[in-house]
């Protein structure tokens, strides 16, 4: 009995190493995404992955046939839309994200949103479903999002008032 129990933790331990050889770096990208972080200097992305790692490990066994990546991408989604909307929820919501990322400029909400959809690929009703939105909000949220990215408001603001666009 023994014996098998130790072959069948191995067996999970293996998998799950496996697991996160193949998509602990592209969670990690995300969750740095989400975070405004740089790339280089990513300590709450950093923990974000982790929990979600973690999530998943311990429900590995109760998987039964279900996308592990997924269930890991909606934890990470989860636990930084819980931490970063709640006013007093976390180590999220207490700092800002780097001025320098290009991220930086949208909302906790429109990050979550954009990543989701256009680096995650996920569905807009799908994302709808893991956030408790209405389809309706977030498609203008990813909208909003994704215009703030092509068209920085700083440069708007600067041509409207007759200054010269910085350099990019």
């Amino acid at each position: 009995m023994r014996d098998r129990q130790a072959s069948q933790d191995a067996r999970r331990a293996r998998e799950f190493e496996a697991f996160v050889a193949g998509a602990a770096g592209r969670l990690l990208h995300a969750a740095t995404l989400l975070t405004a972080e740089p790339p280089d200097a990513n300590p709450r992305a950093r923990r974000l992955l982790t929990l979600a790692l973690a999530h998943t490990y311990a429900g590995w066994d109760r998987l039964r046939g279900d996308d592990p990546y997924d269930r890991a991408r909606q934890h990470l989604a989860l636990r930084f839309a819980n931490s970063a909307w709640h006013q007093y929820g976390g180590p999220l919501s207490r700092t800002r994200p780097h001025p320098g990322t290009t991220l930086a400029a949208l909302t906790p909400q429109e990050r979550l949103v954009l990543v989701l959809r256009l680096y995650e690929g996920v569905a807009e009703e799908q994302t709808a479903a893991l956030l408790g939105l209405p389809t309706e909000r977030v498609h203008l949220l990813c909208d909003r999002a994704t215009a703030t990215l092509l068209h920085p408001p700083g440069r708007a603001a600067r041509t409207l008032l007759g200054a010269k666009p910085a350099p990019s």
